[in-house]
Order: C-alpha cells, then sequence, then structure tokens
C-alpha cells in the first residue's frame, strides 16, 4: 500500500499500483515496479510502514481500523488500542427493545463463553459420532459396545465438561483467552482424548 503526500498530508491511499496523474503529468502503474523509493517519494509517493504494536488477535479482541499518518519522511499506519470481546452474552435492553432492535432479555451479541462452549460441544460430538455406530449396533444386535470404546465416549464427555466449566468459570475474556493458549505444547484447557487407531 502507498500514500501520496502534499503540503505534509496523505491526500490518497494506494492499494495496489494503479495509473496515475500526479501535477499535469500521467504515470504507468509500472513507477510501482521499476522506480526506486527515492524515485517515487521524490513524486510524493511514500510506501506504507505498518506499525502492529497495538494488533491483538482477532479471536479475542476487536482492533480499531487503521489510522494513517505521516511523519518524518514516511506514512505509518497504526492501530488503537483494542476492546476485548465480550466474555458473556449481551442482552437487549428495555430501550433496545424501544427503539426496536430487540426483545429486551433475548441474546443481542454472543459472547465468547457461549461461542466455545458450542465449539465444544461440536468437536465433543465429532469425537463421539466416530464411534456411534458401536452403540447403534449394541441396540439393533444386542452386540456389546467394548469396554475401550465405552471407556474413550466417557473420557470425551467428562473432558467437554470439564472443558465447559472451565470457560464459564473464566473472569474475562483474557482469562478465556489463557485457557486456550499453548505454553511448552499444550494449553491449560486440555484437549478432547481422541480414539487411538
Amino acid at each position: 500500500m502507498w500514500g501520496i503526500v502534499q503540503d505534509g498530508s496523505i491526500t490518497k491511499l494506494i492499494n495496489k499500483p494503479k495509473g496515475m496523474v500526479i501535477g499535469d503529468i500521467r504515470y504507468s502503474r509500472k513507477i510501482f515496479e521499476l522506480w526506486s523509493k527515492a524515485e517515487l517519494e521524490a513524486k510524493g509517493i511514500y510506501e506504507v510502514e505498518y506499525d502492529n504494536t497495538n494488533q491483538k488477535d482477532e479471536t479475542w479482541y476487536i482492533n480499531t481500523d487503521l489510522s494513517f499518518a505521516f511523519a518524518g519522511g514516511k506514512i505509518t499506519a497504526s492501530y488503537g488500542s483494542a476492546t476485548a470481546r465480550p466474555h458473556a452474552d449481551v442482552l437487549f435492553t428495555a430501550q433496545d427493545e424501544s427503539d426496536g432492535k430487540g426483545t429486551e432479555g433475548e441474546v443481542a451479541v454472543e459472547g465468547l463463553k457461549t461461542i466455545k462452549i458450542r465449539e465444544i460441544k461440536k468437536q465433543a460430538a465429532g469425537e463421539l459420532a466416530k464411534t456411534d455406530w458401536y452403540v447403534v449396533r449394541k441396540a439393533d444386535a444386542g452386540t456389546a459396545v467394548p469396554s475401550a470404546i465405552t471407556t474413550h465416549r466417557a473420557a470425551v464427555r467428562t473432558k467437554a465438561a470439564e472443558q465447559e466449566t472451565a470457560i464459564t468459570n473464566a473472569a474475562d475474556t483474557a482469562a478465556i483467552e489463557t485457557l486456550y493458549t499453548y505454553v511448552d505444547g499444550s494449553r491449560p484447557l486440555g484437549e478432547l482424548p481422541t480414539l487411538e487407531s
């Protein structure tokens, strides 16, 4: 990305190389490939440098839009302070209902707890589905389910319940993020057991 600077201010941002008129002269988009950085800057075209200092993982945070500034002979794009995503569901208020936005008490925005618990339920269901046929066969034909399968299915349910409890008990977004953060190959939340081949 580039920006055009005139009189010390950014007048236009350019996402991809394209032809343009600067002053009274039309330039081909090839200038972005053929000209040096100094040649572009002599015409007021500066490549944007990104400052990702404030950028956070969008799983857990809402980043601001990039803001662009020209200083010290360069254009910098930077983020403002990120806002933590809500960890608990946000409900419609009485005012929201009056404004026609939704019914008071219903979920307006799902929080991370709801989203992450739903993901765990889906993962557990996927793991259990691999051995559901044993349970169906027992119901249909009376064939016993092997003890290793019964043990595995119970372990999946137990671990999923532990994970859901850990998420439910997390105090805030940062606490949920910590549950998912890997350190030395493992995370506090742990993993669902998988069936050994």
